[in-house]
């Protein structure tokens, strides 16, 4: 043990609008002893995702005044659980603390995958990567040659889904993200053909612009005027995933309006589905097979991370996510 004191995150309240650091407190405690049938994790990688501020306004995820949960990495340093053993590394939802009891059913052994970080199994090999992929393979089921749009990017699944996409045979990939210096990451880095700052003009228009011809899928992780914009762009028997709608989280008066061509949808043909990346966990052993080759080469899929470290500094990391400071994945480093 590195330590004898651990650290837990709890929200303290309920926010209105864009969430403060003082809606969060930090409570020191000792470290606890696992129990029969628990082991003690060290964690090492905490993941702040966009849905933690959706479970921040709802009672039955986080429970105000006690600990916050969140994807981690940690390593086994204490076990009294048969079939977690110490110096083992693991992947839990415990997270938002220094140290966590974990039984077996709710911790996962990492596969060990030579020259691959660690990380990636928050990012592009975790709940992010999984994201993107089951919304290209199994929502919107991508073919080769198609045109794609994706909104937020430059954040973890945008950026997962358009190295994912471009490895899938897509034809002309097109992401919206909040500033200049993003949008020219996604082209030079990422390999998106063209990506705008949804910030200087209607979505809409620079949608039409960068994608004449129209889009065949719509990822869309936004919601609001995005939406709008790619029905609008969409051709006839388009495709909509929908996993996200960071257009509205911090919104105090509630959700923005509806699109006002929904009946485009009719008219066209498109079909618009919603999932939750927690139903296809069958689909894990196929991200790997597709993903983990192309990371060993270093070539087109690499993990895009905005890496803050520092347990100490979670909230501020996730705040920081909040307001796009983030290009890929924010993770944060014990």
């Amino acid at each position: 043990m590195t330590t004898q004191t651990a650290l837990t995150v709890h929200q303290t309240a309920r926010p209105h609008g864009f969430p403060t650091r003082g809606h969060f407190t930090f409570v020191e405690s000792p470290v606890p002893a696992p129990e029969p049938g628990t082991a003690l994790v060290e964690n090492l990688y905490w993941s702040v995702d966009p849905y933690h501020r959706e479970a921040m306004d709802d009672d039955s995820i986080w429970t105000l005044n006690a600990p916050m949960e969140g994807r981690t990495i940690g390593r086994v340093v204490e076990s009294r659980a048969p079939g977690l053993a110490e110096g083992e590394i693991v992947l839990h939802r415990e997270g938002w603390r220094t140290h966590s009891l974990v039984r077996p059913e709710g911790a996962s052994r990492l596969p060990e995958f030579a020259g691959v970080p660690l990380s990636a199994h928050l990012g592009i090999l975790g709940g992010t990567g999984l994201t993107a992929y089951v919304a290209l393979t199994r929502i919107a089921r991508l073919q080769p040659g198609e045109e794609l749009f994706v909104s937020a990017a430059a954040g973890g699944v945008g950026t997962a889904a358009g190295r994912l996409a471009r490895l899938l045979g897509a034809g002309r990939i097109v992401g919206s993200t909040g500033s200049a210096r993003k949008a020219a990451y996604l082209v030079d880095e990422v390999g998106y053909d063209a990506a705008f700052t949804y910030r200087e003009a209607p979505v809409a228009d620079r949608l039409a612009r960068l994608a004449p011809g129209g889009i065949d899928v719509y990822l869309d992780n936004v919601g609001g005027d995005h939406l709008e914009a790619a029905i609008g762009a969409l051709r006839p028997h388009g495709r909509i995933a929908w996993c996200g709608a960071v257009a509205q989280y911090n919104e105090p008066d509630g959700p923005p309006p509806a699109p006002r061509n929904l009946f485009t949808m009719v008219e066209k043909s498109l079909r618009l589905e919603g999932f939750l990346v927690a139903n296809h966990r069958d689909a894990q052993q196929e991200l790997y097979d597709f993903a983990v080759p192309h990371l060993r080469e270093g070539g087109a899929l690499r993990p895009d991370e905005t890496v803050v470290d520092g347990f100490e500094h979670i909230v501020d990391a996730f705040l920081s996510m909040l307001r796009g400071a983030n290009t890929g994945k924010m993770l944060v480093r014990a």
